[in-house]
């Protein structure tokens, strides 16, 4: 695969609608939104986000999308940074077809290069290895464990989290 990002585009949102619906994925990422299925919800909070200066959101794509540029390629997932500088967190959401095949690696670490400032953070249901995998990959570093409530199985769920000090 040949990951990239840009900028995420109004097309771009029924694929992330749909990837964030499929049960196994929303299983695997636990900590979801209350009803992934709430379309006026999701409308709602992409359209926040996308309006937030403070976030750096990304369209992953397979292809010729060109890094930020105007390519067009298969979209892959999402990424992005939140949150205010002293708690800047990454999130990132793979399609479940690419899951094993070094996009999701591919994406945070171009995000990773895209986002200099450090520390920054990342969180996991502490039974997603894959995903606990990619970001030790990426250079973050295990430094709490905490246990909350995750919309995605409908139980407390533990998590773990992580940090990234460095350059990745």
């Amino acid at each position: 695969m040949e990951i990239s990002l840009r900028e995420v585009r109004d097309a771009d949102l029924p694929v992330f609608f749909a990837q964030m619906n499929d049960p196994e994925a929303i299983r695997m990422a636990a900590f979801t939104a209350q009803d992934p299925a709430d379309r006026v919800y999701f409308e709602a909070h992409w359209a926040r986000i996308r309006q937030d200066r403070a976030v750096v959101m990304r369209t992953v794509v397979d292809g010729d999308g060109g890094f930020d540029g105007g390519g067009d390629g298969e979209i892959v997932g999402h990424a992005s940074v939140y949150g205010p500088p002293e708690e800047r967190e990454v999130t990132y959401w793979i399609g479940r077809r690419y899951w094993g095949r070094g996009a999701a690696t591919a994406a945070l670490r171009a995000l990773l290069d895209l986002v200099p400032e450090r520390p920054l953070h990342a969180r996991a249901a502490a039974d997603n290895f894959g995903s606990l995998r990619i970001l030790e990959k990426c250079g973050f570093v295990v430094t709490g464990r905490e246990r909350g409530f995750a919309n995605g199985r409908g139980e407390a769920v533990d998590e773990v989290v992580l940090t990234l000090h460095g350059r990745g």
